[in-house]
This record gives C-alpha cells, structure tokens and sequence, in this order.
C-alpha cells in the first residue's frame, strides 16, 4: 500500500550518506573482474533425492555493497538471493538479487552531473537532479516485491534457453521516492501521447544484429499501473546499492522487474508505439490465459504473443528446507511467503501428503498488496519417515496456484505448486 508519510529515508539522511553537497561519486566499485572474488562452491546436499537445490547451482561471490550472492553471470551481472533470506517479509538490499541485462553497467555515478530527464512528446523537457527529486516532490512509499521474469526458469521441462535461476532472482521492499505521474505533470504532455519510455544506465552491445544496446521499457497511458508507479531514490530506508539501480529506479507494483529500469535516467513520452527490440521481440509470453503453450505450437509458428506484464500468484516453503533429518515428536514450525501483482494473499494452505490434503496456514502481518506475505504452519507428524510438503497461496482475485506447470520459450510465469520433502526420524 502507497503512503504519503514513510518512516524511511529522510531527506537529511539521504545528503549526509550522498555527499550531495559536492560532485563526489557515489558508492564507487571497482573493476567487475576484481568483485568476482572469494568463490566457493555450494555444500554438498545431503537430503531427500526431489528437488535438491532451491536456489541454481552456481559459486557463491561477493560484489560491493552485497552478502556472498549466488552467480549466474558475470557479464551482464546476474546475481541470485540465498534461500534464508526469505524468512521475512523485507529482503535486505545487501543479499536483494541482481540481474542486469547488458554488460556495459556503471561502476560508479557522479551525482553532481547525473540528470533525471523527461523529453519527447512533451511541452516543457525537464531535467532533475538526485537532490530535486528529494526536496521538490512530496515522497510516498510503497512495499513490493520485485521478481525477475524468469524467476524459476531451470525448473521448465521441457529446458528453455537463458539464464537459469532458481527461486531466488526476486526480492520485496519498502521503496520510497517521487510518484512518476508528479514527474510527468511537470513536463506537460502533449496530444497524441500514446506511452512513456524508460532507459536506464544499463548500456551494451546487447542481442547481435537487434539494435538494442541500450535497454529500454515502456508502458501505454491507459495502462492504470502508471498511477502506482514511482522513481524510488530509497530501498529500506537507505539509498539503492549500485547494483539495483543507484541513484534511482522505476517501480511498478504488480509487475514483473523487466519494467523497473535501474539507473533510471531517460523518461520519454512517446507519440507512437514502441517497437524497440525490449518490447517487439524480448519478454513476450503467449497470448493464452496463463501464459502457456506447447514447443510443436512454437515450431509451427502460431503462437500469438503479448509483452509480460503482471506476477502471478506464488508462495514458497523457506523453512525446514531438507538439508538435514528432523527429530521425531517434535513439532515443525514450516514458514514461507506468498505474493501476486493482482492483489494481496487472502489465504495460504499447507500441505503435509503432497498435496493430497489441505489445512489454512496462519498468514503474518499485511504490508499491502504488493508485498511478500509471511506465513507459518504449526506441523506435529505423527510418525516418522518421508513427508512431502507443499503450500499453495489463493490472490485477492480468486486466483490459486495449479498444479500443473506452465511452459513457454521464454521460460516466464511459473508458479507451481512448490513441495518441499523432508525426513523425520531418530538424530543419531
């Protein structure tokens, strides 16, 4: 839920940690291939055979201003949150996941030069420094979960290309900075505006022969999501690390994180369709009710298809996680999340016989709509031996997670029932 009066980042807070009284850069980093550094490779697993990893399979590294992080890739920085660190509802931005979509990213920003700009189809092109945005715009907040569109991609069968995450690559915040309709007010739109593109600082040579080495989004005016959107300048009450976006970035509650441009530094108002190769051509999903299709419709070419918009409804099981046996006659606290950009969780059910049966979990506190909801479930197994467990989340809309997954070539929208298996028996 939006507020008009965060008890976040104060603007005085903001100038001390940003030095905004002279021209230093801020939260520099040093060389990419220097950060790559202090690798290991995960502990082995020792649990039931199903589903042994939650999060990929890469090393473990550490960046500046991040807690060891799971690598996907280096160049673009593609950077996975550890499964512990979803017990609650806020993501700490030091392990808050990374994925930038072009190699050439900045290693620092000179807020002294650094410009917000608003251009094209406009009556007065505004530009805004870091300090503007925070003293001339009324701040509001908003808690909500920022989750990569291909979240969950090495779970498809059959495999799909890109990088392949496990559950990790999302993440929720209390975000704070200016409403993005406060912006554009400033700069008058003019007539026949028909979306407003963002670009950020995230610059390469991209796809070959796309013509997209710089990445770029954009969202209709009749879209209502504009209305929640905001230019964020505060992640937890403390400025954005580099790596997720410093100095700001666009938020879209509900929607998927290819819309949320880090570095933001271009809004431009548009008055034709944009057809760059982000929008034409990359994260589309099929034109079907959920997403999905089959691989022999792709081959033969009849898959319609429609940008990737808003989350669907997820939940997880974050703890026990199967790593080790759990004593017999002892009761099980199991503790999760769940989420979806169509609106709040009203329920959560847990499972103990692999989604045989199913029992109301206890759901933890509202943060709004667009924020991880917390949830526990107090288990007392009966016996010893193997129990799959599993939890489903149902969404202020009436939706409720399948059973069935969904697959789609760009490896997006899945959201499964998760099951997690785990031992209960004597520790010897």
């Amino acid at each position: 839920m939006m507020s008009d009066s965060p008890n976040t980042l104060s603007r005085r807070r903001a100038i001390q940690l940003l030095g905004l009284g002279g021209l230093a850069a801020a939260m520099p980093m040093t060389s990419w291939a220097q950060e790559v550094a202090g690798q290991h490779s995960l502990p082995a697993f020792t649990g039931p055979e199903a589903n042994p990893y939650w999060n990929s399979v890469g090393p473990f590294v550490t960046y500046p201003q991040k807690d060891p992080l799971v690598l996907l890739t280096d160049r673009p920085v593609q950077l996975e949150t550890p499964r512990h660190y979803f017990l609650d509802a806020f993501t700490p931005n030091s392990a808050f996941y990374v994925r930038w979509h072009l190699d050439e990213i900045p290693n620092d920003v000179d807020l002294g030069q650094w410009r917000l700009s608003i251009e094209g189809n406009v009556s007065n092109a505004r530009k805004y420094s870091y300090s503007d945005l925070l003293a001339r715009f009324k701040p509001v907040s908003v808690a909500a979960v920022n989750q990569c569109s291909g979240n969950s991609r090495s779970f498809f069968q059959p495999r799909v290309p890109g990088g392949q995450w496990g559950h990790g690559a999302m993440g929720n915040a209390l975000w704070t900075g200016v409403r993005l309709k406060d912006l554009l007010n400033t700069a008058g739109l003019k007539g026949g505006s028909l979306a407003v593109q963002f670009q950020g600082l995230d610059q390469g040579k991209g796809p070959e022969g796309k013509g997209s080495h710089a990445f770029l989004k954009s969202l209709d005016f009749t879209n209502p999501v504009l209305d929640q959107a905001i230019v964020a300048y505060s992640m937890n009450g403390e400025p954005l690390p580099i790596l997720n976006g410093f100095p700001v970035r666009l938020v879209v509650p509900g929607y998927f994180a290819t819309y949320w441009m880090k570095g933001l530094s271009w809004i431009r108002v548009l008055d034709k369709p944009d057809d760059n190769f982000w929008m034409k051509t990359g994260y589309r999903i099929p034109d079907t009710p959920n997403g999905s299709t089959t691989p022999e419709a792709v081959k033969g070419g009849t898959v319609k298809t429609v940008p990737i918009n808003v989350m669907p409804v997820r939940s997880f099981i974050i703890s026990p996680d199967g790593s080790k046996k759990l004593p017999e006659k002892t009761p099980v606290t199991v503790r999760g999340i769940a989420f979806s950009g169509h609106g709040g969780i009203t329920r959560v059910e847990f499972s103990a016989d692999g989604a045989k049966t199913w029992k109301p979990a206890q759901l933890g506190e509202d943060h709004g709509p667009y924020s991880f909801r917390t949830w526990t479930f107090a288990w007392k197994p009966a016996t010893p031996g193997t129990f799959e467990l599993a939890v489903r989340a149902t969404d202020a809309s009436g939706a409720t997670q399948s059973d069935v997954p969904v697959w789609n070539p760009g490896g997006y929208l899945w959201n499964v029932i998760e099951r997690q298996k785990v031992v209960i028996g004597t520790i010897s």
